[in-house]
């Protein structure tokens, strides 16, 4: 487990250095958004097991244009927040079609974000009361996700609650895509 967390930490880490130069290594394609969740939920399926968290994937069964790496990642930073601070419970992946376009529905039964703390969880290194109690933070992760969200034309944004969990939004909207 530990392993995998430095794994984690230089892969972001790399994904930061990278990301300045994201617009020349994007490849929008379609993709099938029920496999690009299981093959992110299979790589957190470890963690999964040894922390006793159950994992819901539900109406997943849609063609999305994403960059694959990047989407992927994004996910990925999700989920691993969302183990690290859910101790018990259950984390659902979901997706419904909306006005805009596709939006998938993170969310986790963790122990939720201040509401002192939501107007700045998208901020460079912003760690929350959450990342300072814990030391597990590094102010990066939804800064990346925002930003490269940003970039591929998608919306992501955040509800919680203290005590109850949270919810991550990501929207994949259908209008033609422009990295610029």
């Amino acid at each position: 487990q530990e392993l995998f967390k430095i794994e984690s930490y230089v892969e972001m880490a790399l994904n930061y250095l990278r990301f300045e130069e994201m617009s020349n290594d994007l490849v929008l394609e379609r993709n099938s958004l029920e496999q690009l969740v299981r093959q992110v939920v299979k790589k957190y399926a470890a963690i999964f097991i040894y922390n006793h968290i159950s994992i819901q994937l539900e109406h997943l069964d849609y063609t999305v244009l994403t960059d694959e790496k990047w989407f992927c990642f994004v996910l990925e930073q999700i989920l691993s927040n969302a183990l690290k601070y859910t101790k018990q419970g259950s984390v659902k992946i979901s997706a419904e079609e909306s006005a805009n376009g596709l939006r998938v529905l993170v969310k986790d039964t963790g122990i939720g974000i201040r509401s002192e703390d939501m107007p700045r969880i998208f901020e460079k290194g912003f760690t929350g009361y959450n990342g300072r109690a814990d030391k597990k933070s590094t102010g990066i992760g939804l800064y990346l996700c925002k930003k490269i969200m940003d970039k591929m034309g998608h919306k992501i944004w955040i509800d919680s609650e203290v005590g109850k969990g949270t919810r991550v939004y990501l929207e994949l909207t259908r209008k033609e895509w422009n990295p610029e």
